[in-house]
């Protein structure tokens, strides 16, 4: 972020646009892209409409960034899984975890990116959909590096697996809830192993 000068902004500026950015969330999270305005989001933080345009120029904006700062912190923690030298399972497990442990702090993200990232007009999705798609490459590849190195059941389809994986946790991400008895932890387990009982190979 910058100031409409062109200065870089304050470490108090950044800030503030991050609590912006976070009422943004929590606002199409809420009430959908059709529900949401950016009045809505301003009365969230207690500031005029007007000023709101000075962080970003319309609510489709406003989605961009949501969804951008969402996908991006998955694509990051996939990264490391993949690259990280522990067997295929540890990984695919630690994959899952990587997918549902933003419903703790970032649920808000999480909700928007699912329910909310087709609104978004044709000039602003080429970020997210690189983004997407790198994540949807880099798990496929987890489970390829799991057949080749015989960890995984050889006759395993990766991309099937792919979708698969982020149907079933996309699914958990909707249907957990802070209040029921399951905790995040238990439903991160629980995926793991449904996950890993269809895709490791098995010992004779």
């Amino acid at each position: 972020m910058a100031r409409a000068s062109g200065a870089p902004a304050t470490a108090a500026q950044r800030r503030r646009h991050r609590e912006i950015i976070d009422a943004a969330a929590a606002v199409f999270s809420e009430k959908g892209y059709h529900g949401a305005s950016t009045r809505v989001i301003a009365d969230r933080v207690g500031m005029q409409q007007g000023s709101l345009y000075y962080h970003f120029r319309s609510k489709d904006a406003a989605l961009e960034e949501v969804c951008r700062l969402g996908v991006t912190e998955f694509v990051e923690g996939l990264r490391n899984i993949v690259e990280a030298e522990v067997p295929t399972a540890k990984k695919i497990a630690r994959a899952v975890a990587n997918h549902l442990e933003p419903l703790r702090q970032r649920r808000d993200y999480v909700r928007t990116f699912l329910f909310s990232r087709h609104n978004l007009p044709r000039a602003l999705r080429t970020d997210v959909w690189q983004l997407t798609h790198e994540y949807e490459d880099l798990l496929e590849g987890l489970f390829r590096q799991g057949v080749e190195s015989g960890d995984l059941r050889a006759d395993l389809d990766c991309r099937l697996a792919m979708q698969a994986f982020i149907g079933m946790c996309n699914a958990a991400a909707v249907s957990h809830q802070p209040s029921r008895s399951q905790s995040l932890d238990g439903y991160i387990q629980a995926f793991a192993d449904i996950i890993l009982s269809g895709v490791i190979r098995r010992q004779r």
